[in-house]
């Protein structure tokens, strides 16, 4: 926002102006001594003009917030972050979409019931400007009851071209560390070997990137060639960024491993 003798001045303006003072700049070599004078205080009324802006508000990047449940234990719940809802009746087994928040080295989380504001759990965590992060609700291993919130830090930019990058969050006690295939449309579990093995229960795993093509994810247990879920086929282009949690299932023994995808990136 511009301002020359009290007035605003447009963007369109001041172009226009720059580019008629360059041009009589540039044509300086040519004038009469009179037109000399009368280009220089042209120069210099663009430069007074010019020293009237005033610099727009610094533009700060947020930080963007979703939530992972993966307590069997809780109920359906609420979560807020520094007083503002992110995700809402949630239950095991969700990845929420992100949501936009003001970036904070130690953000209020709480989380609680559907039906009351009695917090569940209360905590606070990190929120890095321009990033993305999962507010990662489990149940509490160290004491057997109660709730534990882990807020982890999510790609936020796409894979290498041609490739996808996963990460697995294995919460399926019952099923125990497993193998993770990723089997291309043309070949077999048999002629596979695995994206990741003995991923244990508990796992933050970091992102793994592959390449990019139609596959069928293949969950079993550390060693064995015995399905514990199978997926429909997936298909990948290049540059998709996922995170996958695995439970175990609730309400069916087959298969035993139920699986959530988000999507991180694209």
């Amino acid at each position: 926002r511009c301002s020359m003798g009290g007035r605003p001045v447009t963007l369109s303006k001041m172009l226009a102006m720059t580019k008629n003072a360059s041009g009589w700049c540039k044509k300086m070599r040519r004038l009469t001594l009179p037109e000399l004078a009368v280009a220089a205080l042209l120069c210099l009324a663009l430069s007074f003009s010019l020293s009237g802006c005033t610099n727009v508000a610094t533009y700060t990047q947020p930080t963007l917030v979703r939530v992972i449940d993966a307590s069997y234990t809780a109920p359906a719940i609420n979560v807020y972050v520094e007083g503002s809802m992110v995700a809402g009746n949630v239950g095991q087994g969700t990845i929420t979409p992100y949501g936009t928040l003001t970036a904070s080295p130690a953000a209020a989380i709480k989380v609680t019931g559907t039906t009351t504001t009695t917090a569940l759990l209360s905590t606070s965590g990190i929120l890095l400007t321009g990033h993305q992060h999962s507010v990662f609700l489990t149940d509490d291993s160290t004491t057997g009851s109660g709730y534990a919130v882990t807020v982890l830090e999510d790609q936020q930019v796409g894979a290498a071209s041609g490739h996808s990058a996963f990460r697995f969050l294995n919460q399926a006690a019952k099923t125990g560390a497993v193998d993770v295939y990723m089997i291309p449309a043309d070949s077999t579990l048999a002629k596979s070997i695995p994206l990741i093995t003995a991923l244990p229960v508990g796992s933050r795993g970091s992102y793994v990137s592959f390449t990019s093509q139609t596959v069928t994810m293949v969950i079993t247990p550390t060693g064995s060639v015995t399905p514990k879920y199978t997926s429909t086929p997936i298909a990948l282009t290049g540059g998709e960024v996922r995170t996958v949690l695995l439970v175990n299932a609730q309400l069916t023994s087959d298969p035993p491993v139920d699986v959530t995808i988000g999507n991180d990136v694209n």
